[in-house]
């Protein structure tokens, strides 16, 4: 008799990811403090199509375009039942950024993307660099270009940030991210679908 796998709830594993990878490995160094200020708005689409994600991301472009900075700023919106393909989340983000024109939102709010296959143009699939924006379940993630700014002004040069974060990544290899994630750890060219 097989043992039933725990269910894993998207919003937990979500937080895990955000305070063990993206805190944790400082990847995104203005994170920290908008997770303990609580700051983030957590939002849980159990969209199963893709025009029912649209509609819930207008609802929270807009939420976050009216919301007090001090009291929402930034979302994470974790569609989990929707676009587990990355080929059709990155195109889906074309879809996204036309909804931010449309709803006037550009250089207001901008959509930063993570997803559990990211991978980066020229790079292949194995690389442990994809994993800066790889996250347990496909997540948009809508920021305040001013928070942006302010953070990028507070910051002494953060152009270097992804290269801090590829560097960081690989001194840590794969052995070390699998830990860091409490995964067992595999061969080094093996890529879970759930990264």
């Amino acid at each position: 008799m097989h043992a039933t796998p725990p269910v894993i709830d998207p919003l937990t594993a979500t937080r895990a990811w955000l305070e063990a990878a993206v805190i944790g490995l400082n990847l995104c160094p203005f994170a920290k403090a908008m997770h303990a200020r609580g700051r983030i708005r957590w939002v849980l689409c159990e969209a199963t199509d893709t025009g029912a994600l649209l509609h819930t991301l207008v609802q929270e472009l807009q939420h976050l375009a009216e919301a007090d900075p001090q009291d929402v700023d930034t979302t994470l919106v974790v569609h989990p039942q929707v676009l587990g393909d990355f080929l059709d989340y990155n195109d889906f983000l074309d879809v996204a950024d036309a909804a931010l024109a449309e709803l006037n939102l550009e250089g207001v709010i901008q959509i930063a993307s993570f997803h559990p296959d990211y991978q980066f143009a020229g790079t292949e699939p194995d690389d442990i660099e994809n994993c800066t924006n790889r996250s347990p379940f496909p997540t948009l993630h809508l920021l305040r270009e001013a928070s942006i700014d302010a953070a990028v002004a507070a910051f002494p040069e953060p152009e270097a940030i992804f290269e801090t974060n590829q560097a960081t990544l690989q001194r840590l290899g794969w052995a070390g991210w699998h830990a860091l994630r409490g995964q067992a750890p595999r061969g080094q060219n093996e890529v879970d679908a759930t990264e």
